[in-house]
């Protein structure tokens, strides 16, 4: 069977998705979906085919709220300076970027995440090129580049978190969003920021958890530095 093509991808989303407030980040609207489980298996059947990659684009994660709201608060690291959202998803801190100021690539290589993040950026009415391109392993081109809810399979995150450490280590920024998953780095990343986050019983197993933002600078392997965690209602 064929690939399918833009029009099939983007029909599917228009009919799967709905446009959604983020309550963390006042201003920006998501069309997004109500489950991961459910809208795999529409994704499944609209397309006749099983074994297609999990909807990750169709929800907004917690370490992507968190974030996305960290970059909300404080525009001045990302205004006037190009920027990578790595695993991009649904297009959240993308498009948290593109309102801060940056020049911003959203890169993800699921095609159905490059239509969701398209449609959006066009929602919110910002610029975000978009890439299905995978750019990890490659020499970094950005002022800053962005990561979350990447760190809950073992050899993604530790692939992702080389790739990270070794841009930050070369004079990268290099933000990050997690909840504190099995796999996210607990060494050489410093916290900047706490936020808890309501209604996520579809998404992880509490209907509300804690995620934070973080920021990995450049130090020599193996720093363990750590700041306090402030919490932000």
């Amino acid at each position: 069977m064929t690939s399918p093509d833009l029009g099939d991808l983007e029909s599917f989303f228009a009919s799967a998705t709905a446009v959604t407030p983020v309550d963390l980040c006042p201003g920006i609207e998501l069309s997004i979906a109500g489950t991961v489980p459910s809208l795999w298996r529409d994704q499944e059947n609209w397309f006749g085919r099983s074994g297609l990659p999990p909807p990750y684009w169709g929800v907004a994660w917690p370490g992507g709220l968190a974030l996305a709201r960290y970059i909300l608060d404080n525009p001045a690291l990302i205004r006037g300076r190009t920027v990578l959202d790595v695993g991009s998803g649904c297009g959240l801190c993308a498009i948290a970027a593109a309102l801060s100021g940056g020049t911003v690539t959203a890169a993800d290589t699921d095609p159905m995440a490059c239509v969701a993040i398209a449609a959006n950026a066009r929602l919110n009415r910002v610029e975000v090129a978009v890439s299905d391109v995978d750019p990890v392993g490659r020499e970094d081109q950005w002022d800053v580049v962005l990561a979350a809810d990447l760190w809950y399979e073992r050899f993604m995150a530790g692939r992702i978190t080389a790739w990270l450490r070794q841009i930050a280590g070369a004079g990268t920024d290099v933000y990050l969003g997690d909840l504190g998953r099995a796999y996210f780095p607990r060494r050489g990343v410093i916290e900047r920021g706490c936020y808890r986050i309501e209604g996520t019983g579809d998404t992880e197993r509490d209907a509300a958890c804690e995620a934070r933002a973080w920021h990995m600078p450049s130090t020599p392997a193996g720093d363990t530095r750590f700041s306090q965690a402030v919490v932000y209602a």
